[in-house]
């Protein structure tokens, strides 16, 4: 078991924790995270773009002059995708983008890519997260505490109205609940903080 520091809100350390080897110290499966990510953007996808085609365009199938000896093009319908106001061809229709993913492989995913920034020093473990007063400059003033650069999501067991709202007009950091994590948010975020109850979440459900 790796010994982690625990840091309180000012970035001083306040004690360590131990980190089980089965859950932070998993070999890095590139491919296995790569499907966890395609898996959880295709979910977001609501599929609902749609045009009409020329069937379902408003007009009708008159044919706009004869055939022959008009000099001009051969049309039969007004309704046809080279008239402004006609059909789509191929349209976009709505869909259902979503994929299905073994969940004993969604959660290896999500625990590979967390060992990945453990190994890489990009995660780090708080006593506690709450922002009482619900500003933010008490936000910026946490990360500067810590010197963070680059996206920043910091992972609860819970969070505030106050918190939320203090860290909700910073665009580099954000804090979500433990329910809410997935192998998305770890890769597309560069440092990952997690609370004490939140690695306890962790630990009580992906601990064999």
């Amino acid at each position: 078991m790796a010994k982690v520091k625990v840091y309180d809100m000012t970035a001083k350390v306040v004690g360590e924790i131990e980190l089980s080897d089965d859950l932070f110290a998993l070999p890095y499966n590139e491919p296995l995270i790569h499907e966890a990510v395609v898996n959880y953007q295709s979910n977001q996808r609501q599929g609902t773009k749609s045009t009409l085609t020329r069937s379902e365009v408003r007009g009708h199938a008159a044919k706009p002059w004869r055939q022959k000896k008009t000099g001009r093009a051969r049309h039969g319908s007004t309704k046809s995708p080279e008239y402004t106001g006609g059909g789509v061809v191929f349209a976009p229709k709505p869909r259902d983008f979503s994929k299905k993913m073994n969940k004993t492989a969604k959660r290896l995913a999500l625990l590979t890519a967390l060992s990945k920034k453990l190994e890489l020093g990009n995660l780090i473990v708080l006593k506690d997260f709450v922002i009482e007063s619900g500003k933010t400059k008490d936000a910026n003033a946490f990360l500067k505490a810590f010197g963070l650069n680059g996206k920043t999501i910091v992972v609860g067991s819970a969070n505030s109205a106050e918190t939320l709202r203090a860290t909700a007009n910073i665009s580099s950091l954000e804090a979500i609940s433990i329910d809410s994590l997935s192998t998305y948010n770890v890769v597309a975020n560069k440092n990952v903080l997690l609370t004490t109850s939140a690695i306890k979440k962790i630990e009580e459900a992906y601990a064999e």
